[in-house]
């Protein structure tokens, strides 16, 4: 599965931004799509996922409550809807799929095969 993803920017503290992730195919009900980061020096973290058959939806405590995950089946395309951004969130942002996945395993990064180019969301104070 390719992936390309997309939204990324420079924004203040409390700003909004969405990111967007186009997926090439999409396999059957437990295909799965996510969102990881990685800010500088620091290791690649799960931020949130959505599993494509119940569209059930996974946070990170970080993230929980300010950002949104959702799925446009007719694109195979999933957003990011990110509010009331910190600093803290500025990192690179990264796409991920797996064509069968349950809920166990999607905080994972290991559970995913297919990765997409990273973007750049920046936070200034």
């Amino acid at each position: 599965v390719q992936l390309q993803a997309s939204g990324g920017g420079l924004v203040q503290a409390g700003d909004s931004l969405r990111l967007s992730c186009a997926a090439s195919k999409r396999t059957d009900s437990r295909f799965a799509m996510a969102w990881f980061r990685q800010a500088p020096g620091k290791e690649r973290e799960f931020v949130a996922a959505i599993i494509w058959g119940g569209g059930s939806a996974y946070y990170s405590d970080s993230v929980k409550g300010r950002f949104t995950i959702s799925g446009d089946r007719a694109r195979n395309t999933v957003h990011l809807q990110m509010n009331s951004l910190k600093p803290e969130d500025t990192a690179v942002y990264y796409c991920a799929a797996a064509p069968r996945l349950i809920a166990s395993g999607v905080r994972l990064s290991s559970s995913y095969g297919d990765w997409g180019q990273g973007t750049l969301v920046t936070v200034s104070s």
